[in-house]
Protein backbone atom coordinates (compact mmCIF):
# COMPACT_ATOMS: atom_id res chain seq x y z
CA UNK A 1 0.00 0.00 0.00
CA UNK A 2 1.49 3.51 -0.43
CA UNK A 3 2.24 5.59 2.12
CA UNK A 4 -0.64 8.23 1.30
CA UNK A 5 -3.15 5.56 1.48
CA UNK A 6 -1.27 4.44 4.75
CA UNK A 7 -1.61 7.80 6.15
CA UNK A 8 -5.56 8.37 4.52
CA UNK A 9 -6.29 4.89 6.42
CA UNK A 10 -4.94 6.14 10.23
CA UNK A 11 -7.54 8.84 9.73
CA UNK A 12 -10.05 6.93 12.25
CA UNK A 13 -13.20 7.61 13.96
CA UNK A 14 -11.42 7.87 17.22
CA UNK A 15 -9.31 10.67 18.18
CA UNK A 16 -7.12 8.29 20.58
CA UNK A 17 -6.71 6.18 17.41
CA UNK A 18 -5.61 9.04 15.44
CA UNK A 19 -2.90 10.19 17.82
CA UNK A 20 -1.04 6.53 18.01
CA UNK A 21 -1.19 6.29 14.54
CA UNK A 22 -0.31 8.92 12.96
CA UNK A 23 2.85 9.83 14.25
CA UNK A 24 3.57 6.44 13.60
CA UNK A 25 3.12 6.40 10.20
CA UNK A 26 5.58 9.79 9.97
CA UNK A 27 8.18 8.59 12.61
CA UNK A 28 8.51 4.68 11.95
CA UNK A 29 6.38 3.68 8.72
CA UNK A 30 8.94 4.15 5.98
CA UNK A 31 11.46 2.74 8.33
CA UNK A 32 9.45 -1.31 8.76
CA UNK A 33 10.10 -4.30 6.69
CA UNK A 34 7.84 -4.90 3.82
CA UNK A 35 6.10 -7.72 6.50
CA UNK A 36 5.50 -5.58 8.94
CA UNK A 37 4.22 -2.96 6.75
CA UNK A 38 1.89 -5.90 5.47
CA UNK A 39 0.77 -6.66 9.28
CA UNK A 40 0.38 -2.70 9.90
CA UNK A 41 -2.02 -2.52 6.80
CA UNK A 42 -3.83 -5.47 8.04
CA UNK A 43 -3.98 -3.66 12.11
CA UNK A 44 -5.62 -0.79 10.25
CA UNK A 45 -8.12 -3.09 8.53
CA UNK A 46 -9.49 -3.83 12.16
CA UNK A 47 -12.53 -2.22 13.50
CA UNK A 48 -12.13 0.98 15.43
CA UNK A 49 -13.72 -0.56 18.67
CA UNK A 50 -11.27 -3.32 18.51
CA UNK A 51 -8.21 -1.55 18.07
CA UNK A 52 -9.47 0.72 20.73
CA UNK A 53 -9.39 -2.38 23.24
CA UNK A 54 -6.42 -3.51 22.17
CA UNK A 55 -4.46 -0.21 22.79
CA UNK A 56 -6.08 0.37 25.61
CA UNK A 57 -5.19 -2.50 27.05
CA UNK A 58 -8.61 -3.55 27.88
CA UNK A 59 -8.35 -6.93 25.74
CA UNK A 60 -5.34 -8.64 24.61
CA UNK A 61 -5.26 -9.26 20.44
CA UNK A 62 -5.84 -12.51 19.55
CA UNK A 63 -3.38 -12.25 16.65
CA UNK A 64 0.10 -12.87 17.38
CA UNK A 65 1.34 -10.77 14.31
CA UNK A 66 -0.82 -7.37 15.18
CA UNK A 67 -0.90 -8.05 18.94
CA UNK A 68 3.14 -7.34 18.32
CA UNK A 69 2.56 -4.55 15.91
CA UNK A 70 0.12 -2.74 18.60
CA UNK A 71 3.08 -2.74 21.09
CA UNK A 72 5.55 -1.06 18.26
CA UNK A 73 3.32 1.00 17.29
CA UNK A 74 2.60 2.26 21.40
CA UNK A 75 6.29 2.42 21.79
CA UNK A 76 7.07 -0.45 23.79
CA UNK A 77 9.55 -2.64 22.80
CA UNK A 78 7.52 -6.34 21.71
CA UNK A 79 7.88 -9.08 24.13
Amino acid sequence: MKIARVRWACRRGMLELDVLFQPFVEAQYESLSNEDKAIFVRLLECEDPELFAWFMGHEECPDPELAKMVVQVRGRPAP
